[in-house]
């Protein structure tokens, strides 16, 4: 089988968030399910310098805009790279300046992404067609678009959210450039007076996927919909939840090189090792207290605000806090302060940064992710592989991958994290005072990280799950 992915981020090189790591693991993983991945992606100028020497196959025109399509292998993914300077050749990240502004014309980019993908599909390149498209969030979402109005119609396609809150929403007037019927706009596009190319995407793919059961459930409702519910509704017998994976070679503390010692479930005593070694770096007054981690985006969504709330508090009950991560200027501000209030007692990076990450997984205790809504998460699967319990909000794909250590699971030694219930501060200090009675009662919180541990975390179960999906779509479309 023959895929086409279409995406604006992929792992190794580039990323934002989530997207670029199931961009990257699930053509790995599906290769070893007989399945065929090129991936298209931009050609941000960070990644022509990561990639060095590319195969030109043609030049194409792309909304008036010159590009040429590139080839190259990279890590093991087959890769076709959109090289359009006048699109991508920027200064700031994939789609913020370096003021973090929007690029005006992020609808002309990701448009002759997804135009191009759509004419890859139609039988562009020469000696090789994609059995089936599938496309990654709002970026990708024009390619089923420009595949159902005339460039690949017979091809199945698929689109993927991985967050339904960005959706590519743009004024209504940039319509008429993307050299789509007129018919088109009210059929597919239109989002209260102006356009989304996720509405479009949804309206004309043959199949949506998102990145959890739980979360499929919630985004039919208005409170998770994002003003989409209704158009996820109506296509309800074609939705479906495939959970994510990691990739359990990079996120391996038995072998990873990224931190400061190896261990396994068996061997859980060796992992004090990278407690230690986090001490050190963030100079941290370490009393034998719990040491809690957030390895996130700094944002509403994620919870931080709630989070920052509680800090003062988090610290009177004897614990640790290290946040990586950022976001928001003012929950930024808030954490710094945080950290200046309580100097070797919490921690605060601004940024991101990808091998300290592992390290913080291996040395933390628990990590803690109170989001109001989550369509699957990483951070606590990583956790979960690290023996750093996951304290999580009970939404979404957290939900679907952490089992709350209540009684009943405690007692059938199943338990692997700890839910925050109500989604608020006084939830999250109870689920914190949990933590702390069951970190300091020994036992019942190592079974808990070996429970963990033994979780089933890789990509699996879920890349077989896509290829019956697939399948489906292929055997419809005879």
């Amino acid at each position: 089988m023959k895929v086409l992915s279409v995406t604006s981020e992929l792992y190794p090189l580039i990323k934002t968030g989530g997207l670029a790591d199931v961009a990257g693991a699930l053509p790995l993983a599906l290769q070893h399910l007989g399945v065929e991945t090129k991936t298209l992606l931009p050609g941000y100028p960070t990644v022509l310098a990561a990639v060095g020497k590319t195969r030109k196959l043609m030049d194409l025109d792309l909304l008036g805009e010159q590009a040429s399509l590139l080839a190259v292998k990279h890590h093991g993914l087959d890769i076709l790279l959109l090289h359009a300077p006048t699109l991508y050749d920027r200064a700031g990240g994939p789609y913020l300046d370096t003021d973090n502004r929007d690029y005006p014309d992020n609808w002309k980019r990701f448009a002759a992404l997804s135009l191009a993908g759509a004419r890859i599909a139609a039988g562009l390149l020469p000696d090789w067609q994609p059995d089936l498209v599938h496309g990654h969030d709002w970026q990708a979402a024009l390619t089923p678009a420009y595949m159902r109005y005339g460039e690949a119609l017979e091809i199945p396609n698929l689109m993927t959210i991985h967050n339904i809150a960005f959706q590519g929403v743009f004024g209504s007037e940039i319509f008429g450039e993307l050299g789509l019927p007129s018919h088109a706009f009210h059929e597919a596009f239109e989002f209260y007076g102006r356009l989304s190319f996720l509405k479009a995407g949804l309206n004309t793919t043959h199949a949506i996927t998102t990145v959890s059961p739980s979360y499929a459930e919630e985004i039919l409702s208005s409170e998770f919909g994002m003003g989409l519910d209704g158009v996820i509704a109506s296509r309800a017998g074609d939705l479906y939840g495939i959970v994510n994976g990691i990739d359990a070679t990079i996120w391996d503390p038995s072998s990873d090189v990224l931190i400061a010692g190896n261990y396994t479930g068996s061997s859980l005593k060796k992992r004090v090792k990278n407690r230690e070694a986090l001490v050190s770096r963030f100079n941290l007054a370490d009393d034998g207290g719990p040491i809690y981690c957030v390895v996130s985006r700094l944002t509403w969504q994620k919870g931080m605000d709630v989070l920052v709330g509680i800090i003062d508090q988090l610290v009177a009950d004897g614990a640790m806090l290290v946040v990586l991560g950022s976001g928001d200027g003012p929950l930024e501000g808030a954490f710094l302060d945080a950290a200046a209030r309580h100097s070797g007692r919490v921690s605060v990076t601004i940024g991101y940064d990808e091998p300290l990450s592992h390290l913080i997984q291996a040395g933390s205790d628990a990590i803690l992710i109170p989001s109001r809504f989550e369509p699957c998460g990483l951070t606590q699967l990583y956790g979960l592989r690290y023996g750093c319990v996951p304290v999580v909000a009970r939404t979404g794909g957290l939900k679907d991958t952490v089992i709350d250590a209540n009684e009943a699971a405690l007692a059938a030694n199943v338990a692997t994290g700890i839910h925050i219930t109500p989604m608020s501060q006084e939830g999250l200090i109870q689920a914190l005072r949990r933590a702390n009675r069951l970190f300091h009662a020994g036992k019942p919180w190592s079974q808990m990280q070996k429970n963990g541990m033994k979780s089933d975390v890789s990509w699996g179960r879920s890349a077989a799950n896509y290829l019956d999906l697939y399948e489906r779509l292929l055997l419809k479309g005879q």
